[in-house]
């Protein structure tokens, strides 16, 4: 289906008055909670959230490493974004970069011991956050349909990234 498919008569397929009203707070959401987010975990732990992200996805894998264009996928971020974030907790003793045993062309990212430290430190904090800001206003009913249909609008959106964050 492309952007500017239309209904038989030509017109757009404009969103009904209940999808505007879903819509709109949604819209809203997108835009304000990831801000939240970043500005609680630079005030708590002097992290943004996607450096936060990194970490804690090196923390939880086999031998807290991930090879950089894995790494990308999981954290859905860019390889140059990915890059930029890893220099910079390289230079905090957080992240180290080594070749790939298996692949020379490839580098893994390996979470240090200060790293590991530092995201254990931040993990409380953060799932402090979290759950003030969605899950205390959510319903155990909601939190269901909350995933689902985080998965489904994920799914359509980036069919070949559902193994990264929104895994599980």
């Amino acid at each position: 289906m492309s952007a500017t498919e239309t209904t038989g008569d030509g017109e757009p397929r404009w969103l009904s008055a209940e999808e505007q009203r879903a819509w709109r707070p949604f819209a809203a959401l997108l835009l304000q909670l990831p801000a939240a987010l970043d500005a609680d975990l630079q005030d708590d732990a002097g992290l943004t959230h996607f450096e936060y992200l990194v970490l804690a996805s090196l923390s939880e894998a086999p031998e807290e490493t991930v090879r950089m264009s894995e790494l990308a996928v999981i954290v859905n971020g860019s390889q140059s974004r990915l890059s930029h974030v890893v220099g910079r907790l390289e230079r905090r003793d957080w992240v180290r970069r080594e070749p790939c045993p298996d692949d020379g062309r490839a580098t893994n990212a390996v979470l240090t011991k200060e790293g590991r430290a530092k995201v254990e430190a931040s993990a409380p904090g953060h799932v402090e956050a979290v759950r003030r800001r969605v899950f205390d206003a959510l319903t155990p009913e909601q939190v269901a349909q909350l995933r689902d249909i985080a998965r489904s609008v994920h799914g359509r959106l980036a069919p070949e990234r559902r193994r990264g964050i929104f895994a599980g």
